[in-house]
Protein backbone atom coordinates (compact mmCIF):
# COMPACT_ATOMS: atom_id res chain seq x y z
CA UNK A 1 0.00 0.00 0.00
CA UNK A 2 3.04 2.30 0.09
CA UNK A 3 2.40 3.43 -3.50
CA UNK A 4 -1.05 4.81 -2.65
CA UNK A 5 -1.46 8.57 -2.74
CA UNK A 6 -4.34 8.94 -0.32
CA UNK A 7 -6.33 12.15 -0.83
CA UNK A 8 -9.68 11.06 0.61
CA UNK A 9 -9.26 11.90 4.28
CA UNK A 10 -12.78 13.33 4.53
CA UNK A 11 -14.08 9.84 3.81
CA UNK A 12 -11.86 8.22 6.42
CA UNK A 13 -8.31 8.45 7.73
CA UNK A 14 -5.78 5.72 8.29
CA UNK A 15 -5.16 4.83 11.90
CA UNK A 16 -2.14 6.84 13.03
CA UNK A 17 0.78 4.76 14.35
CA UNK A 18 0.61 6.33 17.83
CA UNK A 19 -3.13 5.72 17.94
CA UNK A 20 -2.69 2.07 16.98
CA UNK A 21 -0.07 1.59 19.68
CA UNK A 22 -2.37 3.09 22.31
CA UNK A 23 -5.16 0.78 21.21
CA UNK A 24 -3.32 -2.57 21.12
CA UNK A 25 -3.04 -3.27 24.90
CA UNK A 26 -6.81 -2.96 25.23
CA UNK A 27 -7.28 -5.61 22.55
CA UNK A 28 -4.95 -8.01 24.39
CA UNK A 29 -4.52 -7.95 28.15
CA UNK A 30 -6.91 -5.06 28.88
CA UNK A 31 -10.04 -6.95 27.86
CA UNK A 32 -12.11 -6.32 30.98
CA UNK A 33 -15.68 -5.04 30.86
CA UNK A 34 -15.58 -1.45 32.19
CA UNK A 35 -18.78 -2.09 34.14
CA UNK A 36 -17.16 -4.88 36.17
CA UNK A 37 -15.94 -4.18 39.70
CA UNK A 38 -12.78 -6.31 39.66
CA UNK A 39 -9.38 -4.96 38.63
CA UNK A 40 -9.64 -5.64 34.90
CA UNK A 41 -12.97 -3.82 34.81
CA UNK A 42 -11.71 -0.91 36.88
CA UNK A 43 -8.68 -0.54 34.60
CA UNK A 44 -10.93 -0.44 31.53
CA UNK A 45 -13.20 2.09 33.22
CA UNK A 46 -10.22 4.30 34.03
CA UNK A 47 -9.11 4.09 30.39
CA UNK A 48 -12.54 5.31 29.31
CA UNK A 49 -12.26 8.24 31.73
CA UNK A 50 -8.91 9.20 30.25
CA UNK A 51 -10.21 9.04 26.69
CA UNK A 52 -13.29 11.04 27.64
CA UNK A 53 -11.08 13.78 29.09
CA UNK A 54 -9.03 13.99 25.87
CA UNK A 55 -12.08 14.15 23.60
CA UNK A 56 -13.68 16.76 25.87
CA UNK A 57 -10.50 18.86 25.76
CA UNK A 58 -10.59 18.93 21.95
CA UNK A 59 -14.31 19.74 21.99
CA UNK A 60 -14.02 22.43 24.65
CA UNK A 61 -16.48 20.99 27.15
CA UNK A 62 -16.67 19.12 30.44
CA UNK A 63 -15.85 15.42 30.51
CA UNK A 64 -19.30 14.46 31.76
CA UNK A 65 -20.88 16.01 28.66
CA UNK A 66 -19.22 13.51 26.29
CA UNK A 67 -21.13 10.33 25.46
CA UNK A 68 -19.33 7.67 23.44
CA UNK A 69 -21.24 6.17 20.50
CA UNK A 70 -20.56 3.87 17.58
CA UNK A 71 -20.31 6.61 14.93
CA UNK A 72 -21.07 10.13 13.87
CA UNK A 73 -24.32 8.87 12.36
CA UNK A 74 -25.48 7.47 15.69
CA UNK A 75 -24.54 10.73 17.39
CA UNK A 76 -26.51 12.77 14.83
CA UNK A 77 -29.59 10.58 15.12
CA UNK A 78 -29.40 10.57 18.92
CA UNK A 79 -29.09 14.36 19.11
CA UNK A 80 -32.00 15.12 16.82
CA UNK A 81 -34.32 12.53 18.37
CA UNK A 82 -33.37 13.64 21.89
CA UNK A 83 -34.20 17.23 20.96
CA UNK A 84 -37.58 16.17 19.58
CA UNK A 85 -38.35 14.34 22.84
CA UNK A 86 -38.08 17.59 24.82
CA UNK A 87 -41.47 18.76 23.56
CA UNK A 88 -43.41 16.21 21.46
CA UNK A 89 -45.90 18.91 20.44
CA UNK A 90 -43.21 20.76 18.48
CA UNK A 91 -42.97 19.12 15.06
CA UNK A 92 -40.82 21.48 13.02
CA UNK A 93 -37.14 20.89 12.18
CA UNK A 94 -34.81 23.37 10.49
CA UNK A 95 -31.80 22.04 8.61
CA UNK A 96 -30.01 22.81 5.35
CA UNK A 97 -30.06 21.50 1.79
CA UNK A 98 -26.41 20.42 2.00
CA UNK A 99 -26.39 18.23 5.11
CA UNK A 100 -24.72 14.84 5.44
CA UNK A 101 -26.88 11.87 4.49
CA UNK A 102 -27.21 10.89 8.16
CA UNK A 103 -29.21 14.06 8.77
CA UNK A 104 -30.97 14.06 5.41
CA UNK A 105 -32.23 10.48 5.71
CA UNK A 106 -33.46 10.97 9.27
CA UNK A 107 -35.29 14.19 8.36
CA UNK A 108 -36.86 12.53 5.34
CA UNK A 109 -38.04 9.70 7.61
CA UNK A 110 -39.43 12.17 10.12
CA UNK A 111 -41.25 14.04 7.34
CA UNK A 112 -43.08 10.81 6.54
CA UNK A 113 -44.19 10.75 10.18
CA UNK A 114 -45.71 14.20 9.97
CA UNK A 115 -42.83 16.50 10.88
CA UNK A 116 -42.35 19.69 8.89
CA UNK A 117 -38.81 20.07 7.59
CA UNK A 118 -37.38 23.40 6.44
CA UNK A 119 -34.39 22.90 4.13
CA UNK A 120 -32.39 26.13 4.18
CA UNK A 121 -30.70 27.03 0.87
CA UNK A 122 -27.06 27.95 0.35
CA UNK A 123 -25.51 30.34 -2.17
CA UNK A 124 -23.16 29.47 -5.02
CA UNK A 125 -20.23 29.39 -2.56
CA UNK A 126 -22.05 26.92 -0.31
CA UNK A 127 -22.62 29.53 2.40
CA UNK A 128 -25.69 29.76 4.61
CA UNK A 129 -27.44 33.09 5.20
CA UNK A 130 -28.05 33.47 8.96
CA UNK A 131 -31.00 35.78 8.25
CA UNK A 132 -32.79 32.94 6.46
CA UNK A 133 -32.21 30.71 9.47
CA UNK A 134 -33.66 33.32 11.81
CA UNK A 135 -36.73 33.73 9.61
CA UNK A 136 -37.25 29.97 9.43
CA UNK A 137 -37.43 29.39 13.20
CA UNK A 138 -40.95 29.50 14.62
CA UNK A 139 -42.56 28.71 17.96
CA UNK A 140 -43.12 25.19 16.60
CA UNK A 141 -39.43 24.57 15.87
CA UNK A 142 -38.13 21.68 17.96
CA UNK A 143 -34.52 21.67 16.78
CA UNK A 144 -32.12 23.30 14.34
CA UNK A 145 -29.58 20.79 12.98
CA UNK A 146 -26.75 22.11 10.82
CA UNK A 147 -23.27 21.18 9.67
CA UNK A 148 -20.23 22.84 11.15
CA UNK A 149 -18.23 21.97 8.02
CA UNK A 150 -19.51 20.44 4.80
CA UNK A 151 -18.07 17.02 4.07
CA UNK A 152 -17.98 17.52 0.28
CA UNK A 153 -16.79 21.13 -0.11
CA UNK A 154 -15.30 21.82 3.32
CA UNK A 155 -17.34 25.04 3.55
CA UNK A 156 -17.72 26.27 7.12
CA UNK A 157 -21.08 27.49 8.34
CA UNK A 158 -21.09 30.60 10.59
CA UNK A 159 -21.64 28.62 13.78
CA UNK A 160 -21.23 31.57 16.13
CA UNK A 161 -23.99 33.50 14.37
CA UNK A 162 -26.11 30.36 14.17
CA UNK A 163 -25.72 29.73 17.89
CA UNK A 164 -26.52 33.34 18.74
CA UNK A 165 -29.74 33.10 16.73
CA UNK A 166 -30.91 29.85 18.30
CA UNK A 167 -30.12 31.14 21.79
CA UNK A 168 -32.09 34.29 21.08
CA UNK A 169 -34.98 32.22 19.72
CA UNK A 170 -34.68 29.72 22.61
CA UNK A 171 -34.38 26.86 20.12
CA UNK A 172 -32.31 23.70 20.58
CA UNK A 173 -29.26 23.56 18.30
CA UNK A 174 -27.40 20.47 17.08
CA UNK A 175 -24.18 20.89 15.12
CA UNK A 176 -22.71 18.10 13.02
CA UNK A 177 -18.99 18.63 13.63
CA UNK A 178 -17.84 15.28 12.25
CA UNK A 179 -15.70 16.93 9.56
CA UNK A 180 -14.68 19.97 11.60
CA UNK A 181 -13.46 18.08 14.69
CA UNK A 182 -9.67 18.13 14.88
CA UNK A 183 -9.32 20.38 11.81
CA UNK A 184 -10.51 23.71 13.22
CA UNK A 185 -10.69 24.97 16.79
CA UNK A 186 -13.93 24.00 18.55
CA UNK A 187 -15.21 25.40 21.84
CA UNK A 188 -18.76 24.16 22.38
CA UNK A 189 -18.92 25.55 25.91
CA UNK A 190 -18.37 29.07 24.63
CA UNK A 191 -20.82 28.60 21.78
CA UNK A 192 -23.61 27.59 24.12
CA UNK A 193 -24.87 24.85 21.80
CA UNK A 194 -26.94 21.91 23.10
CA UNK A 195 -25.67 18.99 20.97
CA UNK A 196 -22.57 18.39 18.83
CA UNK A 197 -21.65 15.19 16.95
CA UNK A 198 -18.13 13.81 16.44
CA UNK A 199 -16.52 10.75 14.84
CA UNK A 200 -13.22 8.98 15.48
CA UNK A 201 -12.31 7.74 12.02
CA UNK A 202 -12.03 11.28 10.65
CA UNK A 203 -9.12 12.07 13.01
CA UNK A 204 -6.93 8.92 12.63
CA UNK A 205 -8.79 6.66 15.05
CA UNK A 206 -10.47 3.43 13.86
CA UNK A 207 -13.94 3.23 12.41
CA UNK A 208 -16.79 2.32 14.73
CA UNK A 209 -16.37 4.93 17.45
CA UNK A 210 -17.93 8.37 17.80
CA UNK A 211 -19.05 10.80 20.45
CA UNK A 212 -21.90 13.13 21.23
CA UNK A 213 -21.65 16.31 23.24
CA UNK A 214 -24.87 16.72 25.21
CA UNK A 215 -24.96 19.89 27.27
CA UNK A 216 -25.45 19.40 30.98
CA UNK A 217 -28.01 22.21 30.76
CA UNK A 218 -30.51 20.20 28.71
CA UNK A 219 -32.65 17.15 29.40
CA UNK A 220 -31.27 14.21 27.45
CA UNK A 221 -33.13 11.18 26.10
CA UNK A 222 -30.96 8.21 25.03
CA UNK A 223 -31.46 6.43 21.72
CA UNK A 224 -30.02 3.13 22.98
CA UNK A 225 -31.18 2.44 26.51
CA UNK A 226 -29.00 0.67 29.04
CA UNK A 227 -26.84 1.29 32.07
CA UNK A 228 -23.58 2.20 30.31
CA UNK A 229 -22.36 5.79 29.81
CA UNK A 230 -24.20 6.80 32.97
CA UNK A 231 -27.42 5.47 31.47
CA UNK A 232 -27.09 7.69 28.41
CA UNK A 233 -26.07 5.07 25.85
CA UNK A 234 -26.63 1.36 26.28
CA UNK A 235 -24.13 -1.26 25.12
CA UNK A 236 -20.77 -2.35 26.48
CA UNK A 237 -18.22 0.27 25.49
CA UNK A 238 -15.68 -0.45 22.75
CA UNK A 239 -12.76 0.23 25.08
CA UNK A 240 -9.89 -0.22 22.61
CA UNK A 241 -11.46 2.06 20.00
CA UNK A 242 -12.46 4.66 22.59
CA UNK A 243 -8.88 4.74 23.92
CA UNK A 244 -7.72 5.18 20.33
CA UNK A 245 -10.22 8.01 19.85
CA UNK A 246 -8.87 9.70 22.96
CA UNK A 247 -5.29 9.42 21.75
CA UNK A 248 -6.27 10.75 18.32
CA UNK A 249 -8.03 13.70 19.94
CA UNK A 250 -4.94 14.46 22.01
CA UNK A 251 -2.74 14.48 18.89
CA UNK A 252 -5.25 16.56 16.93
CA UNK A 253 -5.40 19.16 19.69
CA UNK A 254 -1.62 19.52 19.64
CA UNK A 255 -1.65 19.86 15.84
CA UNK A 256 -4.39 22.49 15.46
CA UNK A 257 -2.01 25.37 14.77
CA UNK A 258 -0.01 23.51 12.11
CA UNK A 259 -0.47 25.06 8.64
CA UNK A 260 1.16 22.18 6.73
CA UNK A 261 -2.09 20.54 5.62
CA UNK A 262 -3.44 23.82 4.20
CA UNK A 263 -0.16 24.48 2.42
CA UNK A 264 -0.31 21.06 0.76
CA UNK A 265 -3.98 21.50 -0.17
CA UNK A 266 -3.25 24.89 -1.72
CA UNK A 267 -0.23 23.50 -3.55
CA UNK A 268 -2.40 20.87 -5.21
CA UNK A 269 -5.36 23.12 -5.90
CA UNK A 270 -3.35 26.03 -7.28
CA UNK A 271 -1.43 23.72 -9.61
CA UNK A 272 -4.63 22.18 -10.99
CA UNK A 273 -6.33 25.55 -11.42
CA UNK A 274 -3.27 26.88 -13.27
CA UNK A 275 -2.67 23.91 -15.56
CA UNK A 276 -6.11 22.49 -16.43
CA UNK A 277 -8.56 24.57 -18.49
CA UNK A 278 -12.28 24.24 -17.85
CA UNK A 279 -11.97 23.80 -14.09
CA UNK A 280 -14.23 25.20 -11.38
CA UNK A 281 -13.60 25.33 -7.63
CA UNK A 282 -16.73 24.44 -5.67
CA UNK A 283 -17.12 26.22 -2.35
CA UNK A 284 -15.88 29.42 -0.80
CA UNK A 285 -12.17 30.03 -1.36
CA UNK A 286 -11.42 30.92 2.25
CA UNK A 287 -14.34 29.96 4.50
CA UNK A 288 -13.65 26.22 4.37
CA UNK A 289 -11.66 23.50 6.03
CA UNK A 290 -7.89 23.77 5.48
CA UNK A 291 -7.65 20.30 3.94
CA UNK A 292 -10.51 20.19 1.41
CA UNK A 293 -10.64 21.02 -2.30
CA UNK A 294 -13.70 20.24 -4.44
CA UNK A 295 -13.18 20.82 -8.17
CA UNK A 296 -15.31 20.26 -11.27
CA UNK A 297 -13.58 19.43 -14.56
CA UNK A 298 -15.71 20.23 -17.60
CA UNK A 299 -15.99 17.42 -20.12
CA UNK A 300 -15.34 14.45 -17.83
CA UNK A 301 -17.32 12.02 -15.68
CA UNK A 302 -16.01 11.77 -12.13
CA UNK A 303 -16.62 8.03 -11.85
CA UNK A 304 -14.39 7.39 -14.88
CA UNK A 305 -11.78 9.73 -13.44
CA UNK A 306 -11.78 7.82 -10.16
CA UNK A 307 -11.03 4.57 -11.98
CA UNK A 308 -8.13 6.03 -13.96
CA UNK A 309 -6.73 7.84 -10.94
CA UNK A 310 -6.91 4.63 -8.93
CA UNK A 311 -4.81 2.93 -11.64
CA UNK A 312 -2.21 5.63 -10.98
CA UNK A 313 -2.42 5.10 -7.21
CA UNK A 314 -4.41 8.27 -6.44
CA UNK A 315 -7.37 7.91 -4.06
CA UNK A 316 -9.93 10.71 -4.03
CA UNK A 317 -13.70 10.95 -4.10
CA UNK A 318 -16.61 12.03 -6.28
CA UNK A 319 -18.26 13.49 -3.17
CA UNK A 320 -19.37 11.98 0.12
CA UNK A 321 -18.27 8.40 0.71
CA UNK A 322 -21.76 7.75 2.07
CA UNK A 323 -23.27 8.38 -1.39
CA UNK A 324 -20.52 6.80 -3.49
CA UNK A 325 -21.92 4.74 -6.34
CA UNK A 326 -25.08 6.83 -6.59
CA UNK A 327 -26.19 7.66 -10.13
CA UNK A 328 -27.51 10.98 -8.86
CA UNK A 329 -25.36 14.12 -8.90
CA UNK A 330 -24.26 15.46 -5.52
CA UNK A 331 -27.15 17.10 -3.68
CA UNK A 332 -24.62 19.48 -2.15
CA UNK A 333 -23.33 20.74 -5.50
CA UNK A 334 -26.83 20.88 -6.95
CA UNK A 335 -27.94 23.03 -4.01
CA UNK A 336 -25.06 25.38 -4.87
CA UNK A 337 -26.43 25.82 -8.39
CA UNK A 338 -24.20 23.50 -10.40
CA UNK A 339 -25.65 21.77 -13.45
CA UNK A 340 -26.01 17.99 -13.46
CA UNK A 341 -23.04 17.77 -15.83
CA UNK A 342 -20.70 19.85 -13.70
CA UNK A 343 -21.84 18.14 -10.49
CA UNK A 344 -21.05 14.76 -12.06
CA UNK A 345 -17.66 16.10 -13.14
CA UNK A 346 -16.55 16.96 -9.61
CA UNK A 347 -13.75 15.43 -7.57
CA UNK A 348 -13.06 15.98 -3.89
CA UNK A 349 -9.46 15.99 -2.70
CA UNK A 350 -8.98 15.95 1.07
CA UNK A 351 -5.42 16.17 2.35
CA UNK A 352 -4.43 14.63 5.67
CA UNK A 353 -1.85 15.07 8.38
CA UNK A 354 0.08 12.09 6.98
CA UNK A 355 0.12 13.40 3.39
CA UNK A 356 3.59 14.28 2.07
CA UNK A 357 4.79 16.93 -0.35
CA UNK A 358 6.09 14.19 -2.66
CA UNK A 359 2.60 12.68 -2.81
CA UNK A 360 1.10 16.05 -3.68
CA UNK A 361 3.65 16.50 -6.47
CA UNK A 362 2.80 13.04 -7.84
CA UNK A 363 -0.90 13.89 -7.73
CA UNK A 364 -0.19 17.16 -9.54
CA UNK A 365 1.22 15.09 -12.41
CA UNK A 366 -1.42 12.35 -12.42
CA UNK A 367 -4.63 14.39 -12.26
CA UNK A 368 -4.05 16.62 -15.35
CA UNK A 369 -3.02 13.54 -17.35
CA UNK A 370 -6.23 11.72 -16.43
CA UNK A 371 -8.43 14.74 -17.20
CA UNK A 372 -6.71 15.16 -20.57
CA UNK A 373 -7.17 11.48 -21.42
CA UNK A 374 -10.86 11.52 -20.54
CA UNK A 375 -11.46 14.62 -22.62
CA UNK A 376 -9.73 13.01 -25.59
CA UNK A 377 -11.96 9.95 -25.18
CA UNK A 378 -15.13 12.05 -25.04
CA UNK A 379 -17.28 11.80 -28.23
CA UNK A 380 -17.84 15.54 -28.05
CA UNK A 381 -14.14 16.25 -27.87
CA UNK A 382 -12.93 18.30 -24.94
CA UNK A 383 -15.13 21.35 -24.40
CA UNK A 384 -13.76 23.72 -21.81
CA UNK A 385 -14.97 26.79 -19.99
CA UNK A 386 -13.98 30.07 -21.61
CA UNK A 387 -12.40 32.88 -19.69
Amino acid sequence: MSSVIYLDNNATTQVAPEVFEAMVPWLREGYGNPSSVYRLGRQASAALDGARARVAALAGCQEGEIIFTSSGTESINTAILSALALDPDKRHIVTSAVEHSATVKLCEHLAQRGYEITWLPVDSDGLLDPAELENAITEETAVVSLLWANNETGVLFPVEEISAITRRKKTVLHLDAVQAFGKVAIDVERLGVEFVSFSGHKIYAPKGVGALYASRRIRYTPLLRGSQEEGRRGGTQNVASIVAFGKAAEIARASLGDATVKELRDRLENHLLATIPGILRNGHADQRLPNTSNLSFEGIESEAALILLDERGVCCSAGSACTSGSVHPSHVLKAMGLSNEMARASLRFSVGRLTTAAEIDAACAAIPAVVSRLREMSPAGSPVLTA
